[in-house]
């Protein structure tokens, strides 16, 4: 093929993609599915393995998005974290986030604390780590941390993101109420 049919194809197939978008139906309001792509090779790695990034990208995602139902469709974190790690792309914040959350839910809290940190030390602005890491510390009983974690998440998204008004509310829960999110 030559590079203008290359072109219009890949046109294309974006126009079709931006038309099926609003189709989808929504994501899971305790996670989000679409993850960002993981760091990509140098030119050089990818030369000399022979992938392309969007191979990679694609593989990714479809791995991550198995991981995701895993997680929110059959609550099985153990599998969940296995599949996760198995991406390669720990590094992630998406990635490490849903470790940490998954982590989270099987009741180890210290492990869990750190890889909500690995995924903050990734992408400092990852607001779904700042409102599962404030869920943490919730459960823990840290309530000042939950509210600056609260806090960060209204300068990252506003009062009006899912994320902060998930936090909010279980903020606004009486301490010692026992419950975990």
């Amino acid at each position: 093929m030559n590079k203008f049919a290359i072109r219009l194809l890949m046109l294309a197939t974006f126009s079709m993609a931006l038309i099926a978008v609003p189709l989808l139906p929504a994501a899971h309001a305790a996670g989000d599915d679409n993850p960002a792509p993981p760091a990509s090779s140098s030119k050089k790695d990818k030369k000399k393995n022979g992938n392309s990034s969007s191979i990679d990208d694609s593989r990714f995602i479809k791995g991550y998005r198995a991981a995701y139902a895993t997680i929110y469709d059959r609550n099985d974190y153990a599998s969940a974290i296995e599949q996760l790690k198995a991406l390669g792309h720990d590094d992630s914040a998406d990635v490490a986030n849903l470790i940490g959350y998954s982590y989270r839910k099987l009741g180890d809290y210290k492990v869990s604390q750190i890889w909500y940190e690995r995924a903050l030390k990734a992408d400092p602005n990852h607001v779904k780590t700042w409102q599962y890491y404030g869920l943490w510390q919730l459960e823990q009983g840290n309530r000042d941390s939950a509210q600056y974690h609260l806090n960060r998440i209204g300068r990252l998204c506003g009062t009006d993101c899912a994320e902060y008004r998930s936090l909010a509310a279980a903020l606004e829960k009486p301490p010692g109420t026992g419950l975990v999110y």
